[in-house]
C-alpha cells in the first residue's frame, strides 16, 4: 500500500469519525478543515501516485465531504435538519463504501517486487524477433511467419533515471484481467509497479561476458509475470532472455502496436479423448521448443555483431541454461537436447513428447510444488485414485490410466537427469502459482488455495536460491552448496531425488 493512498484512506476513516461523533453546532469548522486535509492528500496522491480505480469510492467521499462542509462553513446561519433516515442511510453508505474500499486495496495492492540480492545493478532490453523459416500456425489468418518478444535482462554498469515499470506494455493489462474473469480495469493499477532495472543500460564489464539463461514462461502467462526470477540471476552475473511464446500468452504487444492474445486454449477441450489431449501438448510443445532454438539463434547472431546490440560479444554462449515453468518447464527440459544448452531446470512443468526422445543425459533441476509431488507419489506407490476421488476430480478411470502411464515415463526421464547430477525437489505448501510473480498481485490468491500457504515472498527467495546454485554449479563451476542435500535454512525444501535411484530413504 503506497504512502499518500494510506493517509488519504485514514483521513476519510477521520472524517466520517468527527462527523458521525461531533455534535451539529461542534462539526461544521473541524468537519471543514478535515475535508481540507483529505482533499490535499487527494491531490497529492493524483500527482505523485496516480490515480486507480479500487479507490473510485474514496475519491467520491472526498469530495462530497468537501462540498457539503464546505458549503456548510460559508452558509454559517443555515440550519436545515436533515431526517433522521436520510442521514443515517448516508453514514451506512459511507462506511459500507470504506470498508468495500479497505477490501480493494488489500486485494489489489500496488506491490513491491523483491530486490535482487546480487552484486550487480541491473538492465533490461527488449527485443522482436521474426522466424522467416517457420509460419504461424496460431494464428487465425495462418499467413504469417512465426514472430517474438524477447526480454532480456543482464547486468549493468550503470544505472540512471527511474526503473522500467514492472508491466513493459499496459494495454495487456485489460487481456490479463479478462484471462481472470475480472472487469478489463482490474489490474489497470499494475502500472504503478516498478522493476529494479534500467531500460537500455550498458552491460556491466566486471566480466568480459556472462552465461546466457534462456527462460519460458507458464501457459497463458507473459514474461513480465518471472521478472523477479531474471533480475535475481541477472544481479548475480548471468544474460537472462525471458521469451513470450505468440499466442501462448494471454496477450503479446508488438512495436507496431499489435496486440496478439492466447488461442492454444483451443488445442484443449474438455471433451477430447486423452490421445488427442496428448497430441496436440505435444504439438504446441513442438512450437515452443522451437522458439527456444531460434531465439538461441538470434542470440548467436547478437553475439557475433550479425545483429546490432550492446549485448555483442558479452554472452557466454558456451555457458548455457534455460528454465521455465509450467508448460514453460516442459519447454525447458525438451529444448535442452540441443546440445548448445548445457543445464536446465523445470519449476513445477509436466513433460510432453516423452515418447518422441531418448532420456535426457543431462544434469537438469525439477523443483515441483507440493500438490505436484504428490501427484508422482502416488504413481510411486501404485496408488490408484477411488471411486470418490475421480467424481471429485471429475474425471475417469481410464482418463488417469492413461495420465499414470505418462507419469511413469515422466519419473523415468528424471531419474536419467538425475544420474548426470540433477536433483528433484518439492517445496512444502507450494502451488503452481508460487513460481511465478502472479503470487505477489493479489494476497487473495492465497485464501483461495490458487497460491499455497507459503509466503509469497519466501517461496520466491527459496526457488531463487536453488536456481542460483544449481546454474552456478554447472555453468559457473562454482556453488553447488545447496544441491548436496537439506540445508537448515530452507527447511521447507525437499529432496525427493533418492527415491527415484532406489533409495527408499526420503530425506
Amino acid at each position: 500500500m503506497r504512502l499518500f493512498e494510506l493517509l488519504l484512506f485514514l483521513s476519510n476513516i477521520g472524517l466520517f469519525a468527527l462527523t458521525v461523533l461531533l455534535k451539529k453546532g461542534r462539526r461544521r469548522i473541524p468537519v471543514f478543515a478535515a475535508s481540507g486535509i483529505a482533499t490535499l492528500l487527494l491531490i497529492i496522491h493524483w500527482t505523485v501516485e496516480g490515480y486507480r480505480v479500487q479507490l473510485f469510492f474514496l475519491y467520491c467521499i472526498t469530495i462530497i465531504f468537501l462540498a457539503i462542509s464546505g458549503y456548510s462553513y460559508c452558509k454559517k446561519n443555515v440550519q436545515k435538519k436533515i431526517p433522521r433516515f436520510m442521514l443515517g442511510s448516508a453514514y451506512t453508505a459511507t462506511a459500507i463504501m470504506l470498508v468495500v474500499t479497505a477490501g480493494l486495496m488489500y486485494a489489489f495492492p500496488v506491490f513491491k517486487l523483491p530486490e535482487p540480492t546480487g552484486e550487480f545493478m541491473v538492465g533490461t532490453q527488449t527485443f522482436h524477433f521474426v522466424d522467416t523459416n517457420r509460419e504461424e500456425i496460431f494464428d487465425e489468418a495462418r499467413d504469417g511467419k512465426r514472430e517474438l518478444m524477447v526480454q532480456v535482462w543482464y547486468p549493468a554498469q550503470t544505472g540512471t533515471g527511474k526503473y522500467a515499470p514492472f508491466i513493459p506494455d499496459t494495454p495487456i493489462l485489460h487481456y490479463m484481467a479478462a484471462d481472470y474473469g475480472l472487469p478489463g480495469f482490474t489490474f489497470q493499477h499494475l502500472k504503478y509497479v516498478s522493476s529494479h532495472s534500467y531500460s537500455g543500460a550498458e552491460v556491466s564489464s566486471a566480466q568480459t561476458s556472462y552465461p546466457l539463461i534462456l527462460a519460458n514462461p507458464g501457459n497463458v502467462s507473459s514474461r513480465f509475470l518471472y521478472t523477479s526470477q531474471a533480475e535475481y540471476l541477472a544481479s548475480h552475473g548471468y544474460i537472462v532472455a525471458v521469451i513470450d511464446h505468440t499466442y501462448n500468452t494471454f496477450a503479446t504487444e508488438f512495436p507496431d502496436g499489435r496486440v496478439t492474445t492466447s488461442t492454444t486454449n483451443d488445442l484443449f477441450s474438455p471433451h477430447h479423448d486423452y490421445r488427442t489431449s496428448r497430441g496436440n501438448r505435444d504439438k504446441l510443445g513442438t512450437v515452443l521448443t522451437g522458439d527456444v532454438a531460434f531465439v538461441l539463434d538470434q542470440f548467436e547472431l547478437i553475439q557475433s555483431g550479425q545483429t546490432p546490440s550492446h549485448l555483442k560479444g558479452r554472452m557466454d554462449l558456451g555457458h548455457v541454461g534455460v528454465f521455465g515453468h509450467s508448460i514453460g518447464g516442459a519447454t525447458a527440459y525438451d529444448a535442452s537436447y540441443d546440445p548448445r544448452i548445457a543445464v536446465g531446470i523445470d519449476l513445477d512443468g509436466g513433460l510432453y513428447r516423452l515418447r518422441d526422445r531418448e532420456g535426457l543425459r543431462k544434469p537438469f533441476l525439477f523443483i515441483n510444488s507440493e500438490s505436484y509431488f504428490e501427484k508422482l507419489k502416488m504413481v510411486m506407490d501404485n496408488r490408484v485414485y477411488t471411486d470418490a476421488e475421480l467424481n471429485r476430480m471429475g474425471s475417469t478411470r481410464e482418463w488417469e490410466d492413461q495420465v499414470t502411464e505418462d507419469k511413469k515415463l515422466e519419473l523415468e526421464r528424471m531419474r536419467d537427469t538425475a544420474e548426470e547430477g540433477g536433483q528433484v525437489l518439492y517445496i512444502d505448501n507450494a502451488e503452481h502459482l508460487n513460481f511465478a510473480d502472479v503470487q505477489f498481485i493479489s494476497p487473495i490468491f492465497k485464501v483461495l488455495g490458487i497460491s499455497g500457504k507459503i509466503a509469497p515472498e519466501r517461496a520466491n527467495s527459496v526457488i531463487n536460491a536453488y536456481m542460483l546454485d544449481f546454474f552456478d554449479m554447472y555453468l559457473k563451476h562454482q556453488g553447488g552448496i545447496l544441491m548436496k542435500g537439506p540445508d537448515r535454512r530452507f527447511p521447507e525444501v525437499k529432496f525427493v531425488t533418492s527415491l527415484l535411484t532406489g533409495d527408499n530413504k526420503l530425506r
